[in-house]
């Protein structure tokens, strides 16, 4: 469906009556667009600076390495448990409403991990990660907000675009924790906590950029544009997106693509740097691997968008499995070599990249218009609770049996995507 409107004087409910011609319509998608990609800049850089010394965090704080891989755990879980009710407060306010309410939020958990990592108190300093995770959620939203608009074959550009945007923030992030370690050191906080004071400040920002600059909301337009002021309000409930999910084998596709690639990609490096650790690297180097690996994750995002557009969604999703599997090859196998791990990391990135590009195209493509913003908060909600369950197992497998079993184990998660997506292509032969 096309979001081209029926009458030129479509009415966009963003707090005053707007029309909105055709002709307007390529305008108003760049504006929205350079808002996003403000905001994703932004919210790379809080949750980059903050996660690259999350697991490290929770070590020295618990005292024990076998709890170091609840970090990502409980961000990953901060971030699901805040996927479905900002999809519902999306469904009903628009996009915005739902950014700013997250970024608040994981400036909020950032504060409250410092509490916890003053007082050495790993409960606390869990809540505090949980809450941080919601900044996560709010730049993962923002990849469909950047498709809300788009025209149907540049849907997956449109989202990578905004996606790639995170890169900026993303590559600085784990490049200035220790600056900002060193920033809180006569403030009586710990060096490793220090990069979540700065984070705290930077998603303040993300949610006023969000909040001023994002305008007219581009989910209300977008319904405006398609369905007109008339659209049922039932249509758009969490209970209409799971049964358009249930109804489409594309969407379930693209879900399993979204969550596969989510949760190979952070078992693998959350534990990155513990084993990092376990090698004789220091807190420059574990950022600069954990860069090359964000950079990965980001800066080639357009590319997987133009191949999903050029070549299809399917062909895409059997990249990203090609991709992970190697990368949990290389840096399962890399022992010692820190180079080799390195050139792991970045190769898992652009795994999750094609995975996530090709599957949020795939699930947006899928369902109709009205179930959209349901559907993509269901779509947060699988990929972090699996996340999550994969960072929690990391740690004690890391523990017990090291990390190039957990690379193994993460490849493993490949399979049921693999196989759903040579049945789709089997299917559309």
């Amino acid at each position: 469906m096309t979001h081209t409107p029926s009458a030129p004087d479509a009415t966009v409910p963003d707090g005053i009556s707007a029309p909105v011609a055709p002709a307007e319509l390529p305008a108003l998608r760049r504006r929205v667009q350079a808002a996003l990609i403000a905001t994703q800049i932004l919210g790379g850089l809080g949750i980059a600076i903050g996660f690259a010394l999350a697991a490290v965090l929770a070590r020295d704080v618990s005292g024990t390495e076998a709890l170091s891989g609840l970090a990502s755990t409980a961000s990953v879980a901060g971030s699901a448990l805040l996927a479905m009710p900002l999809a519902t407060l999306m469904a009903r306010r628009g996009r915005r409403a739902g950014l700013v309410l997250a970024y608040l939020l994981g400036a909020l958990g950032a504060g409250v991990v410092v509490l916890g990592a003053v007082l050495g108190n790993f409960p606390v300093l869990l809540v505090g990660l949980v809450g941080f995770g919601a900044g996560s959620s709010a730049n993962l939203a923002a990849r469909f907000a950047a498709a809300d608009l788009a025209e149907p074959d540049r849907r997956a550009r449109a989202i990578s675009t905004v996606v790639w945007a995170t890169t900026i923030g993303a590559v600085l992030g784990p490049n200035v924790a220790a600056p900002a370690g060193k920033s809180v050191s006569g403030l009586g906080i710990p060096a490793a906590a220090g990069p979540f004071v700065w984070a705290a400040g930077v998603f303040v920002l993300a949610a006023a950029v969000v909040a001023v600059l994002l305008r007219p909301d581009p989910l209300l337009t977008a319904r405006a544009l398609d369905a007109g002021p008339g659209e049922a309000a039932e249509g758009r409930s969490l209970r209409a997106g799971m049964d358009a999910v249930r109804k489409s084998p594309r969407a379930r596709l693209a879900l399993v693509t979204i969550a596969g690639s989510h949760t190979a990609m952070v078992s693998i490096m959350s534990m990155t740097p513990v084993a990092l650790t376990h090698h004789g690297a220091d807190i420059q180097l574990i950022g600069l691997v954990i860069s090359g690996h964000i950079a990965g994750m980001y800066a080639f995002s357009p590319l997987m968008g133009w191949l999903s557009d050029r070549l299809g969604r399917l062909a895409v999703i059997g990249l990203a499995v090609g991709l992970i599997g190697a990368a949990a090859l290389v840096a399962g196998t890399a022992g010692p070599s820190h180079g080799r791990t390195a050139l792991g990391l970045f190769v898992l990135g652009l795994g999750w990249s094609a995975g996530l590009v090709s599957g949020s195209a795939l699930l947006t493509d899928s369902v109709p218009q009205a179930a959209r913003a349901a559907v993509q908060g269901l779509s947060d909600f699988v990929m972090n609770t699996a996340a999550g369950a994969g960072g929690l197992a990391a740690g004690l497998i890391v523990s017990q049996a090291g990390y190039g079993p957990l690379n193994a184990i993460a490849a493993c998660l490949l399979l049921p995507m693999a196989a759903l997506a040579l049945r789709g292509a089997l299917r559309k032969a």
